[in-house]
């Protein structure tokens, strides 16, 4: 799949396991408590849905989904710093929706920082409501964070936002 943001050529294809260096590197960059090359390794090794981004054959994010049971989880989003806010992080969100909806998920979860405002913002707009929090879930300098967690159905129309 193509898709164009703001004059990007960018490109969605299968994350493979010859991409876990670079994509631990990128995460490693955004993320002050990073996933390791393993956890990465291991969500390839167990088929969930792990797509890269590319613009111009660079690794510019990725995301990782889970779909079991009927429901979805969003288990990793990722966009390069110097190419946040230009919409790509929301698109990669929407492309992962699609995703979930074609493996029959009637419901998407996940959690995200309660700090991350930027985040919570993308979320939701695209339609997903706060449902409760998880205590102590990430590692934080000051210990640990809460994880604000939000719930998409997927069951019925697409929210305008």
């Amino acid at each position: 799949m193509i898709a164009v943001t703001r004059d990007l050529p960018l490109r969605l294809r299968p994350m493979r396991q010859e991409d876990v260096p670079a994509v631990a590197a990128l995460e490693a960059r955004v993320y002050e408590f990073p996933w390791s090359a393993g956890i990465f390794r291991d969500c390839l090794l167990a088929g969930y849905t792990s797509i890269a981004l590319e613009r111009d054959g660079e690794l510019a994010g990725y995301s990782i989904l889970s779909v079991a049971a009927g429901e979805a989880h969003l288990l990793n989003i990722c966009v390069a710093p110097e190419l946040q806010g230009q919409g790509i992080g929301r698109r990669l969100l929407e492309y992962m929706l699609e995703r979930a909806r074609l493996a029959g998920a009637g419901k998407l979860f996940l959690e995200v920082r309660p700090s991350n405002r930027r985040a919570l913002k993308v979320y939701r707009r695209a339609g997903f409501e706060i449902i409760g929090t998880r205590r102590d879930y990430y590692r934080a300098a000051a210990g640990k964070e809460d994880a604000v967690v939000l719930l998409r159905r997927l069951d019925g129309p697409a929210p305008r936002g």
